[in-house]
């Protein structure tokens, strides 16, 4: 496994990242087991880099973690978002990222990781009563007593990540990044780059769009169902572009899905695209990225078919878009 700088100073991690969300829940069945064995998977495959929340499955993600690592904490580099809070009823209620609420969630979470540091600590959104300073501010304290190695973003603009890297070096932003979804490329790219700051890409494959055939089957407890990308006339526009993606891949010995991934990862090292498999077979799948060569014509036409805002549909209902720090 290619391994690559998080940011300009920091640790070194896999070139592709494990994002452990849907083994939780949100995506539709899983498997406890199957789940532990694909984390365990991607770590004999040099796979470091494993993304959590401490809000999936409330808690749950993170036990899954604790559970798959066991004995093989150096291997794993652990990212986890906090700040979401939720309801005994499965719902969300706002965020919290005060400096006191910080500590609180990092001491749970080192519970249910079984470990006694995190490497990389974030809120997974700006929380509009907080200053982002006095939330990194916060984590500061904890990267200083050793319990966080490293501090992250998730979800932000070019100047929130100013703002925040003007109080301690931030290593890496975790935003949504895709051949369906290219908006970073215009200012918070470029400014993580001036800043030295990594990007962590989720939602390589549009959360399942993005199929190496035919179309994602989305249902009724898959909170997909309720995203503006998987409704109606935009679900079906959305569909001819991936089946264009489809033919092009296959002209290409490839599946739509290694070559979305071999897209993200052509626009630099200092980008870790996360792989939501639920399973070691979708695991395997997603390794084949790795091989996958872009001519400059592969390129041309991947930047013809998929144009920024091509796609239908915002990445997230409108009373979550209100949250995005963009």
């Amino acid at each position: 496994m290619k391994l690559n700088k998080l940011g300009t100073d920091g640790p070194l991690v896999s070139a592709l990242g494990l994002g452990c969300m849907g083994m939780s829940g949100l995506y539709g069945q899983t498997s406890d087991e199957e789940s532990i064995l694909t984390i365990q998977a991607a770590l004999d495959e040099g796979i470091s880099f494993l993304n959590t929340g401490d809000f999936y499955g409330v808690g749950h993600n993170e036990m899954l973690i604790g559970e798959a690592i066991k004995g093989r904490r150096e291997q794993a580099f652990i990212s986890v978002k906090y700040g979401a809070l939720r309801s005994p009823d499965g719902g969300w209620t706002g965020l919290n990222t005060s400096p006191q609420a910080t500590k609180n969630f990092l001491s749970y979470s080192l519970t249910r990781l079984k470990t006694d540091y995190v490497d990389l600590y974030q809120p997974c959104r700006v929380d509009p009563s907080i200053p982002i300073e006095e939330t990194v501010a916060g984590i500061a304290e904890l990267v200083k007593a050793g319990y966080v190695k490293q501090i992250g973003l998730s979800e932000v603009s070019a100047n929130t990540l100013r703002r925040a890297h003007a109080v301690h070096p931030i290593a890496a932003v975790e935003i949504e990044f895709s051949l369906m979804d290219r908006n970073i490329e215009t200012e918070l790219l470029p400014t993580a780059r001036e800043l030295g700051v990594a990007i962590v890409a989720y939602g390589v494959l549009s959360r399942g769009l993005i199929q190496s055939k035919g179309q994602v089957q989305v249902g009724e407890k898959d909170y997909r169902a309720y995203l503006p990308r998987f409704s109606g006339e935009n679900f079906e526009k959305n569909q001819n572009l991936v089946q264009k993606l489809q033919e092009l891949a296959e002209a290409k010995g490839a599946s739509a899905s290694q070559l979305a991934f071999a897209w993200v990862m052509h626009h630099g090292d200092d980008i870790v695209p996360l792989v939501g498999a639920k399973t070691r077979q979708r695991l395997s799948e997603a390794l084949g990225s790795l091989d996958v060569k872009l001519t400059e014509q592969d390129l041309k036409t991947l930047d013809e078919l998929f144009p920024p805002g091509v796609t239908a549909g915002d990445r997230y209902a409108k009373e979550q878009m209100a949250m995005v720090n963009g």
